[in-house]
């Protein structure tokens, strides 16, 4: 099997895996910069494939760590909707500009970011918020995901704001997208995004991605809550300036 040979991709790649390990370990937000970076060598869809035997591996990990602690409603409510969106990125993919996603992701970040600026002074409310919602988010959530592995922010914009405790919210994160990520195998095997060197390179970067996992894991238990919301929200407003930068920029100039 070949490995993808230039090394100036190993040098973006390296970083992007910790990222994705720190985040499957429960520090979640800060994966979703991992597919951006590799995409400045790549289309999108093709990172995402490589990134995916790695994360179906981190996900399994992660299940088990936090196999306890999970909200069934939440995971009831966001599921049907991934399915959905996963089918619809599915349909898409060969004609949705990844400009065009890069931009609506971002803007659900910095929307997402906003909503909880402004809320951040009030009481958490008490009452779930309504299933259709959470089937709209999970299937926006299932959409971007598949297309650029980034699924964090309509993830984040329907759970984050119950407040839900740290550790199953956690939990909660670490099984809704262990589940998309499965749904993902079927398309991508059928949009042709696996291939021999791609798969060789996920296996040479699994250690670093177990690794940087059991750190994640440590790292979302040693942080206070509110600290942990805190580091959550700069990560998703940063990546978020980021992806509509680079979607504007990708539109503005046709690519």
């Amino acid at each position: 099997m070949t490995l993808i040979a230039d090394p100036l991709f190993y040098v973006v790649a390296i970083p992007a895996v910790v990222f994705l390990g720190l985040a499957k370990g429960g520090f979640s937000g800060i994966g979703m910069v991992s597919t951006p970076m590799l995409a400045i060598f790549m289309s999108p869809l093709e990172a995402a494939a490589i990134l995916l035997p790695i994360i179906l591996l981190q996900d399994a990990l992660s299940v088990w760590i936090y196999r306890r602690v999970w909200d069934p409603w939440n995971l009831c409510v966001l599921i049907p909707g991934a399915v959905l969106g996963v089918g619809a990125a599915w349909l898409l993919a060969a004609y949705v500009s990844d400009a065009a996603i890069r931009l609506v992701v971002g803007l659900i970040a910095l929307g997402f970011v906003t909503y909880a600026f402004v809320k951040r002074n009030q009481p958490p409310s008490k009452d779930r918020p309504p299933a259709a919602r959470g089937v709209v988010w999970g299937g926006l959530a299932g959409f971007t995901s598949t297309l650029i592995q980034i699924g964090g922010p309509p993830y984040y914009a329907f759970v984050l704001p119950q407040r839900l405790p740290k550790m199953v919210y956690v939990g909660t994160t670490v099984m809704f997208f262990a589940v998309t990520n499965v749904m993902k195998i079927v398309p991508y095997f059928a949009l042709g995004q696996f291939s021999t060197s791609g798969l060789a390179t996920s296996v040479v970067l699994i250690p670093i991605a177990i690794a940087s996992n059991y750190l994640g894991v440590w790292l979302v238990r040693a942080t206070p809550e509110e600290a942990f919301y805190k580091i959550t929200n700069v990560i998703v407003f940063l990546l978020g300036c980021e992806l509509t930068r680079q979607g504007a920029i990708g539109l503005w100039s046709g690519s």
